[in-house]
């Protein structure tokens, strides 16, 4: 029997390289403090203190996401300094959807070897999804799993609470026939449908990251890996002025699954196509793909990140705001009485 001593390195696991962590990334957490936050990180927990004072009937809303195979982007082009901006969005936009403000973040990153250098620019993406988003990155977890991850491969998890008064949820209860559909535009694909995505472009097209593409800005890896829109500070200035009866954060399912989520029984959202602009990289996949437009709307979000419903006497004014937040909005539909009682989404010409 070898009598070598053994060290969890020899195992694959670097506490070293851990702790080298901890001290690149500590500035870039700093960077997203609230006063609320108590601690710094490498504590056991984080702590923040809830300024429950500032609400009538403070209620806590949560959320938990991941990034999904656009990771695998990431991988291929060894680039990954956006793909915490997807993580930290994923959840912030569930939440704002209820009028929630984000007030923390927390981030889970697991990988077979830590690269301390990659894991600081992974990192420093969430850190700037906090920022843009306004809440603190209080805390997280970096695992190292060698034989559990492929080399040079990561996966990312996190979670965000945030709070809103009882009295101002947005639930769609409120929605009632003739009210307008605000589409607010997304910056691509975001971070649902990559599997079809990647099946589409380089299986069946046979293109490879470096491809120029008609109507596209970027080669197409770099189209594909931009980061999703976070639009917190955009929504919590419109309900700050307006009455939004509800928000559907287009993610998996598109706008013909996750709209239905916030309407009232026996309503139909009646959307229209065409009415707006659709980025190219829909049009080249819908192409590729041969994918059908139920389809296309059922997987992605179509150039769609979020989708208000609003009183139709309102609609002009939240339009020129949202212009004046450098969004660009358009109305898509309106709502109108159902036949069954389930909500559903009609696709109109």
């Amino acid at each position: 029997m070898d009598k070598q001593q053994m060290t969890y390195k020899d195992a694959g696991v670097d506490i070293d390289a851990g702790n080298r962590l901890v001290k690149m990334i500590r500035p870039l957490v700093k960077s997203t403090a609230r006063p609320e936050v108590l601690t710094d990180i490498g504590g056991f927990g984080g702590l923040f203190s809830f300024h429950a004072d500032k609400y009538k009937k403070p209620v806590l809303v949560s959320s938990t996401d991941g990034v999904g195979t656009k990771l695998k982007l990431a991988f291929d082009l060894d680039k990954h300094d956006s793909v915490g901006i997807d993580l930290v969005a994923m959840c912030v936009n569930d939440i704002i959807v209820q009028g929630a403000e984000p007030l923390f973040f927390l981030d889970y990153l697991a990988t077979g070897k830590l690269a301390p250098e990659k894991a600081a620019a992974i990192i420093g993406g969430i850190a700037e999804g906090c920022r843009q988003a306004g809440c603190a990155l209080i805390g997280g977890e970096t695992a190292e799993m060698p034989g559990f991850y492929g080399d040079g491969e990561y996966d990312l998890a996190g979670f965000t609470v945030g709070a809103v008064d009882n009295d101002r949820i947005i639930d769609g209860s409120t929605v009632t026939v003739g009210d307008t559909l605000i589409g607010i535009a997304s910056s691509g694909l975001h971070s649902n449908g990559y599997s079809l995505a990647r099946k589409v472009l380089f299986e069946r097209m046979g293109l490879n990251l470096d491809a120029h593409l008609d109507g596209l800005d970027q080669p197409l890896g770099l189209e594909l890996l931009t980061p999703t829109r976070i639009y917190v500070r955009t929504i919590l200035n419109l309900i700050r002025d307006f009455s939004i009866k509800a928000m559907a954060h287009i993610t998996g399912g598109g706008l013909l699954e996750n709209i239905p989520r916030v309407l009232p029984h026996q309503c139909v959202a009646r959307i229209r196509r065409g009415s707006w602009q659709r980025p190219a990289i829909f049009d080249i996949l819908a192409q590729g793909g041969n994918i059908t437009d139920n389809e296309m709307h059922r997987t992605f979000n179509n150039g769609l990140g979020m989708v208000l419903v609003v009183d139709e006497e309102q609609t002009d004014e939240v339009l020129l705001r949202l212009k004046g937040l450098n969004e660009t909005a358009w109305v898509i539909g309106d709502i109108a009485r159902g036949h069954n009682s389930e909500p559903v989404v009609e696709l109109l010409d």
